[in-house]
C-alpha cells in the first residue's frame, strides 16, 4: 500500500484535539490512520509571513515525496495566521525512512536485522509507536523536511517572484520565512528521565533511556564520559599509592603547590615515576581498545551498527547554482570542489595560522611573566611574592581559554564559508579536521611540551600542570554547577512554568525561548585535554587522575542537568560511535609514549644513575629511543590482543556479509526476492 500525506487541510483546529481531526493534514493510507497524532517538530515562521504563505508551506509539507513534498503531517497551530507549524509523521513515512537510513530493528527471531519496509510485518512491534525512539522519529521528520522541494510551484504565495524555489529549505530560511526548526520536548518523558538520570543517588546512567529521548549523538557522549570516568579509578589509586609511599614524590607534590622549585633526588622518585609513566602508556591503550568494544556493543543494541551509506540531502546551509546532481539526478544547488578548496586555501588556512601565532605569542608572554615573578620573588622573598609565582600560569590559562572560545566561533564561520554539501562533512571539518586538532593541541599542550622538551625544567612543568588542574577544577565547578544553577533559576525556569489549562500552542512556544543547545564540541575538547594531561604528563604529577576523577563525577550530573533543563532539545542523528573524536584520543595515546620516555630521560635521578653507571648522554638517549620502540610495540600488541568488537558481534558482521552475498546471488539468478541481512 502506498502511503502519501494528502494535500487537504482542515481549518481551524487545535493540538488538543489529539487525533486525525481538525487541523492536521490527512493521510490516504489506511494503515497510517491513528487515534492520536504526536507533535514531533516545531517550525517557527517569520513575523512577516502571510497566511497564504503558511498554507502553501503546510500543503508542501504534506505533499507526496514524488511531488517534492515530505509526506508528513502538519498542523497550523492555533489558526492560519499564527507563526508556527507543528509537524508529525505518519507510520509509512517513518518506516520508509527507517529503511533508507539503514537502521537495525528486532526481527521476529529475536536478532537485530537491517529494517526492510517490504518485510516490515516480520519485525517486532513495527506497527507500534515504540518501534522507533522519540529521537529517531524527530530526526526522520527533520530528514524529510530538509528534502522538501517546490518542484511544481513557480512562485510562492505571499512572497516576491524573486524567491521562486527549486530547493525550498535553505532559501526559505535565508528569506526569513522559516526562522527555526526544533524538536519538541515531551515533559512527562523528560521528567521521568531526569529523575532516573541525575536527580537521585544512582551511580550509573540510564543510557538506553537517554538514547531513546536524546538520540545516539548525546547517548554516545554520556556513555564515553561514564566509561572514561570509571576508568580513572586505577590510575587514581596508583597515583595516591605512589604519592603516599614515595617520600620524594610526596615532596614534589607539596612543592608544586607551595611554589618551590627545588627538585628531590631521593631513591624512590625514579621507581615511582617509572611505574606511573609505563602504567599511563599502557592504560591509555587498554582504555581506548575496551571503549571500542563497548561502542560496538552499544551501536548494535541501539540499531545503528549497520547504518547505510546514502547520498544524503544537502544540508540546509548549503548553497550554489541550481542544477542536476550528476550522481543522484536530483535538482539541487551545485558547488564545485575547486571553489571549496580555494576557500580553504585562501581563507581557512591563513586564519588558522593566525590563531597558531597567537598561541605562540601567549606562550612567549607566559615565559616573560614567569621570569619577572621569579626575579620579584628573589628580591622580596615574601608570602605575597610566593603567591605571585602562580600569576603567569593563571593568566595564561585564562588567555588560552578565551582564545579557544574565539577560535571556536571563527572555525564555525570558516566551515560555513567553505560550503560543504553534507552535514556529516560539515561536522567532520568543524570538529575533526587537522587544523582544528592542531590548534587544540598547540593551545593546550604547547607550553607543557616546551617546558619539558626545550627548557627541560621538570619542577616548572610540575608546577604548571598542578596549576592547570587546580584552576581547571575551580573554573569547571563554577561553569558546570554555579552558572547552570543561576541560568536555570533566572532564565530557563520561567519558560518551563506551565499550567494545565495553558493552551498547547503556548507550551510549545515556550520551548523555543530556551537557548539553543551549543553542541558537544566543548565537552569532547574538555575530555580530550584531560586525557592528554593524564597520558602525557601524569608521571611528573601522579595525583592528576585523582583530580580528574573528582571533577568528572560532578561533570556527569551537571552535563545531564544542562541538556535536560537549560537548552532546547537538539536534533540527534543515528550514529555508530564518537566518530572523529575517537581518532583524536588514539593519537594522544601514541604521543604519550614519546612524552613519557622523554620525561623519564630528563629525571634528575635517572641522570644521576646514568652517570654512576658510566653511560654517556648519547647512549642514554639511544636507550630512551629503544624503550620508546619497545613500548610502542607493546601498545600495538595490546591493540591486537583486544579485538575492536566482541566475538559475538564479529559473528553478526560475518553473517551480514554471508546473507548479502546469498541475496545478490539469488537476485542475479532470479530465484527469489532479495533477502534482508541480519546485523
Amino acid at each position: 500500500i502506498k502511503c502519501d500525506a494528502a494535500q487537504k487541510t482542515q481549518w481551524p483546529g487545535s493540538l488538543s484535539d489529539g487525533g486525525m481531526g481538525p487541523g492536521w493534514t490527512k493521510v490516504s493510507c489506511p494503515c497510517c490512520v491513528s487515534e492520536r497524532v504526536e507533535p514531533l517538530v516545531l517550525v517557527q515562521l517569520g513575523d512577516q509571513v502571510r497566511p497564504e504563505t503558511k498554507k502553501w508551506l503546510i500543503r508542501l509539507i504534506g505533499a507526496p515525496v514524488k511531488d517534492g513534498g515530505a509526506a508528513l503531517l502538519a498542523h497550523p497551530g492555533e489558526d492560519a495566521c499564527g507563526d508556527i507549524i507543528v509537524v508529525s509523521a505518519p507510520k509509512c513515512t517513518l518506516l520508509r525512512a527507517t529503511e533508507e537510513l539503514g537502521l537495525c530493528k528486532p526481527y521476529r527471531s529475536g536478532d537485530m536485522a537491517a529494517f526492510s519496509y517490504h518485510d516490515r510485518d516480520n519485525f517486532k512491534d513495527s506497527g507500534d509507536q515504540v518501534f522507533l525512539t522519540l529521537a529517531e522519529r524527530q530526526h526522520i521528520v527533520k530528514y524529510e523536511l530538509d528534502g522538501v522541494r517546490a518542484q511544481r510551484d513557480l512562485r510562492i504565495p505571499g512572497l516576491p517572484d524573486s524567491l521562486a524555489l527549486a530547493f525550498a529549505g535553505s532559501k526559505l530560511e535565508h528569506a526569513g520565512v522559516i526562522l527555526d526548526t526544533l524538536p519538541l520536548h515531551h515533559q512527562d518523558k523528560l521528567k521521568a528521565l531526569s529523575k532516573a538520570w541525575y536527580s537521585g543517588n544512582q551511580l550509573t546512567q540510564p543510557l538506553d533511556e537517554v538514547h531513546s529521548y536524546f538520540g545516539g549523538t548525546v547517548a554516545f557522549y554520556f556513555s564515553f564520559l561514564e566509561f572514561y570516568t570509571w576508568s580513572l579509578l586505577p590510575p587514581a589509586v596508583l597515583g595516591v599509592a605512589i604519592t603516599y609511599f614515595s617520600g620524594a614524590v610526596e615532596k614534589e607534590a607539596v612543592d608544586s603547590v607551595s611554589g618551590s622549585d627545588v627538585p628531590s633526588d631521593e631513591e624512590g622518585s625514579v621507581s615511582g615515576h617509572m611505574v606511573q609513566a609505563v602504567f599511563s602508556m599502557l592504560w591509555s591503550t587498554v582504555v581506548m581498545e575496551l571503549w571500542k568494544r563497548r561502542s560496538a556493543s552499544l551501536s548494535y543494541r541501539w540499531g545503528s551498527f549497520h547504518l547505510a551509506e546514502r547520498f544524503a540531502e544537502p544540508r540546509p546551509g548549503f548553497h550554489g547554482d541550481m542544477g542536476v546532481n550528476p550522481v543522484t539526478g536530483r535538482v539541487e544547488p551545485l558547488f564545485p570542489d575547486w571553489k571549496r578548496n580555494l576557500r580553504i586555501a585562501v581563507a581557512s588556512v591563513p586564519v588558522v595560522c593566525l590563531f597558531l601565532g597567537l598561541v605562540v605569542l601567549g606562550m612567549l608572554g607566559f615565559y616573560w611573566g614567569e621570569a619577572q615573578v621569579q626575579q620579584l620573588h628573589q628580591d622580596w622573598d615574601s608570602l605575597l611574592s610566593q603567591t605571585l609565582l602562580y600569576l603567569p600560569s593563571v593568566a595564561h590559562i585564562v588567555y588560552t581559554n578565551i582564545l579557544a572560545t574565539v577560535y571556536k566561533t571563527a572555525a564555525q564561520s570558516l566551515t560555513e564559508f567553505e560550503n560543504h554539501r553534507e552535514e556529516s562533512a560539515f561536522q567532520n571539518h568543524l570538529t575533526g579536521k587537522d587544523v582544528h586538532v592542531c590548534f587544540t593541541f598547540f593551545n593546550y599542550f604547547a607550553v607543557l611540551f616546551h617546558i619539558a622538551f626545550y627548557k627541560q625544567d621538570l619542577p616548572l612543568l610540575r608546577k604548571r600542570l598542578a596549576s592547570l588542574l587546580v584552576v581547571t577544577q575551580l573554573v569547571n565547578q563554577v561553569t558546570e554547577v554555579v552558572v547552570p544553577f543561576l541560568v536555570d533559576h533566572f532564565i530557563s525556569a520561567p519558560h518551563r512554568t506551565e499550567r494545565e489549562d495553558d493552551p498547547e500552542e503556548d507550551k510549545l512556544r515556550r520551548q523555543r525561548k530556551l537557548p539553543a543547545f551549543p553542541g558537544l564540541f566543548v565537552e569532547y575538547i574538555e575530555l580530550l585535554v584531560q586525557f592528554g594531561y593524564l597520558s602525557l604528563f601524569s608521571c611528573v604529577y601522579p595525583l592528576t587522575a585523582v583530580l580528574l576523577l573528582l571533577n568528572n563525577l560532578t561533570e556527569i550530573r551537571s552535563d545531564a542537568f544542562k541538556i535536560c533543563k537549560l537548552f532546547r532539545k537538539p536534533f540527534s542523528a543515528p550514529v555508530a560511535g564518537m566518530g572523529v573524536w575517537q581518532i583524536a584520543f588514539e593519537i594522544l595515546s601514541f604521543v604519550s609514549v614519546i612524552s613519557n620516555c622523554w620525561l623519564l630521560l630528563l629525571s634528575p635521578r635517572m641522570r644521576e644513575l646514568s652517570q654512576e653507571a658510566g653511560i654517556s648522554g648519547t647512549n642514554s638517549l639511544l636507550l630512551a629511543v629503544l624503550l620508546e620502540h619497545i613500548l610502542i610495540v607493546t601498545k600495538m600488541v595490546l591493540a591486537c590482543l583486544i579485538p575492536d568488537e566482541p566475538d559475538w558481534l564479529r559473528k553478526k558482521r560475518e553473517h551480514i556479509e554471508f546473507t548479502s552475498m546469498r541475496a545478490l546471488g539469488q537476485q542475479s539468478r532470479g530465484e527469489g526476492k532479495l533477502h534482508f541481512t541480519y546485523c
